[in-house]
């Protein structure tokens, strides 16, 4: 009997748990964030002092505050170099300091509008189209659904889920473009030119088709037709670079400058990111792109230079989405205080870079930090430095007034709230349980604005209002939304920054977390409870066997309790191999989304232990058929049913995750 009632209250207890997780996430309240500081104008204008005193005023106090080794930048306009500094250190231990002309560094994804500019000048002499299907320059034999086209992939709207395998290797690595092609290629999950979802794949796959059609490797490509016309003769993408390059570029710090360096990271598919270049390059990079090239060879004519910068889809194929920015060819728009900016950032482990051009201006801007600093002190500088940047030369006129009446403004927002997932994530392997995991929320604030947590394409918060029917406009900022809905006014898509888009969490995706959460809760108290329970049990024997003395008759089981014993064994078996899995694939999570290597064996063994665990459900509803059976009381059964209900929750979330899937690629 006091056996009955300490499993009462334990039933009592997991079921009390299971629901304060389940509810936790909603009771929340939304923080609105500050609207972001605007910097002040100059009054000289765009000139070197000018900028070499903002950025001696700004910089130095920054890294040392964030803990970055070094930055550099360049700023261009007119048809010149106004400056190209560098700040900080290359190497902490030498203390060698950044050069803007010595010093290389990783712009990581900036390297794609190489990329672009290489695919355009094929474009421009003929050699391939924009609209026809690349299958006709690459021959992979890729078994896209829906034919992929160059605009497509420069555009970031071939339809690819992510993939992260290969992305970043130590030093030493041999890259192989084709093969990282065709090994495990994506999942197109969304038809082509429909949804912007950032690519690296899709770039690459760019990248092969001028390989494919030039008939050079594409670092040879790239280095001959557009490094050289360009003047860049300190940058290559070369993996392991030259010897006369190798010894310049600073040494990148993934955390603060405290830390140990990462050492030269190999891109595995190299038109994707694989650039190292100085900051001076870069700005020769930046002139070419504005039609002012140091060395009088234009990288491409005119037309095809200004057809990069202009929107390359229409609303025939994105829909409600064009309203919003919309990519160019390889080009972002970044448009700020009324004026057209293009641009393209980049992060590898350790570097964080940026470029901006402002054509209607002649101007542009190029960043790079070779550290993340403290708590990402890196992303927010970056930031920082674009708008400080854009505020101080081309400051902002009086926004115009919005054309929504308040009752649709209310409308719509409501209409709005709700979790999402980037487009820019997995759909058909096992790490489709992060997008649930890192959702971002949408909440009317105010009763007709809508606060984005995190913000699309931000760390922190980011509070939109309604400018004009379904765009959106971040409050005290330039970012704009564009919402795609059906015939029915429910939401589709939420387009960002040109090639990013969020997708509303359909129930049972939302579902995922709060069953996962509250059958591991379930599942880790019935694995702690069931040895308590055993010593407490022996304990309590002894001390009745003491009292009733050595003639007292033996404990007789209850009829009907045949292989309960081995039913309840099972079941634990498969409770802890369920918690184990959970944690296997957490471990696997985490080391997939830091890039680093991750052996084979953790997530076979995770997939291992998570298919026990689904088999042990049987075991489960045969230990709820036998304490039923063998009447050892409501507390025990009802105890049972819970531990089903949580292994059932968690094999759920696990075959719709495909947690179960011996596909083991990402």
């Amino acid at each position: 009997m006091r056996t009955h009632r300490t499993a009462r209250r334990t039933s009592a207890a997991l079921v009390l748990l299971a629901g304060l997780v389940t509810l936790t996430a909603c009771t929340a309240a939304p923080t609105v964030p500050e609207p972001p500081p605007t910097h002040p104008a100059s009054t000289a204008g765009l000139t070197t002092a000018d900028v070499d005193a903002w950025l001696d005023d700004t910089l130095p106090a920054a890294l040392e505050e964030g803990r970055i080794a070094g930055a550099t930048v360049a700023v261009v306009a007119d048809g010149e170099i106004v400056t190209a500094r560098g700040f900080g250190v290359a190497d902490v231990a030498t203390g060698e300091p950044v050069d803007a002309d010595g010093t290389l560094v990783r712009p990581g994804s900036v390297s794609k509008l190489v990329t672009a500019t290489a695919v355009m000048q094929l474009v421009a002499q003929g050699d391939v189209d924009l609209d026809t299907d690349v299958e006709r320059y690459t021959g992979l034999d890729l078994g896209h659904a829906q034919p992929v086209t160059l605009r497509h992939l420069l555009t970031h709207t071939a339809g690819y889920e992510e993939r992260v395998a290969g992305l970043i290797g130590d030093a030493g690595t041999v890259p192989d473009l084709r093969a990282s092609l065709v090994t495990d290629p994506p999942t197109q999950v969304y038809a082509p030119g429909t949804t912007p979802a950032y690519s690296n794949y899709g770039n690459a796959l760019a990248g092969y088709v001028v390989e494919a059609v030039s008939g050079q490797p594409f670092e040879e490509y790239v280095a001959e037709h557009v490094l050289a016309p360009a003047g860049m003769t300190s940058s290559s993408f070369a993996q392991p670079l030259p010897d006369a390059l190798a010894g310049r570029v600073a040494q990148g710090y993934a955390g603060t400058a405290d830390d140990a360096p990462v050492g030269f990271e190999v891109v595995g598919q190299p038109p994707a990111g694989a650039l190292s270049a100085s900051t001076t390059d870069m700005a020769r990079f930046m002139l070419a792109h504005l039609g002012s090239p140091v060395t009088g060879e234009a990288l491409l004519p005119d037309d095809a230079r200004t057809l990069m910068q202009q929107p390359a889809l229409d609303a025939s194929t994105l829909g409600a989405l064009a309203a919003g920015p919309r990519m160019g060819l390889g080009w972002f728009d970044e448009s700020r205080h009324g004026h057209r900016v293009v641009g393209h950032g980049g992060d590898t482990t350790a570097f964080h870079s940026h470029l901006q051009l402002w054509p209607d201006d002649d101007a542009g801007i190029f960043l790079s930090l070779t550290s993340t600093g403290t708590d990402g002190a890196a992303y927010l500088l970056r930031d920082d430095l674009l708008a400080a940047f854009a505020d101080r030369y081309f400051p902002a006129d009086a926004p115009a007034a919005g054309t929504v009446d308040d009752a649709t403004r209310a409308a719509h927002a409501r209409a709005l709230a709700g979790p999402y997932e980037s487009t820019r994530g997995f759909r058909s392997t096992f790490l489709a349980v992060t997008g649930p995991l890192q959702p971002v929320r949408a909440q009317v604030v105010d009763g007709d604005r809508v606060l984005f947590t995190p913000g699309p394409g931000a760390l922190g918060a980011g509070l939109y209002e309604e400018v004009e029917p379904w765009v959106y406009q971040e409050v005290g900022g330039d970012r704009l939304l564009a919402v795609r809905t059906d015939d029915a006014g429910q939401v589709r898509l939420v387009g960002h920054d040109s090639a990013m888009s969020l997708v509303p969490l359909t129930p049972a995706r939302q579902a995922v977390v709060p069953v996962l959460a509250a059958g591991t809760v379930v599942l880790v108290l019935a694995l702690v409870a069931w040895p308590v329970g055993a010593v407490v049990r022996r304990v309590r024997g002894r001390r009745t066997g003491q009292e009733a003395g050595p003639g007292a008759p033996a404990v007789v089981p209850a009829a009907g309790t045949r292989g309960l014993r081995t039913a309840r064994t099972l079941t634990r078996t498969a409770a802890l191999a369920a918690v184990l899995a959970l944690v296997g694939w957490g471990v696997a999570i985490t080391t997939i989304t830091s890039l680093a290597d991750l052996p084979t064996g953790v997530l076979v063994g995770a997939l291992a232990l998570q298919w026990v665990a689904a088999a042990g459900v049987l075991a489960a509803v045969w230990r709820v058929v036998a304490e039923v059976r063998g009447r050892t009381g409501w507390a025990r059964a009802a105890a049972a049913t819970l531990v089903l209900v949580a292994l059932g929750g968690v094999t759920w979330v696990a075959a719709t995750s495909h947690l179960l899937t011996p596909d083991l690629t990402y």
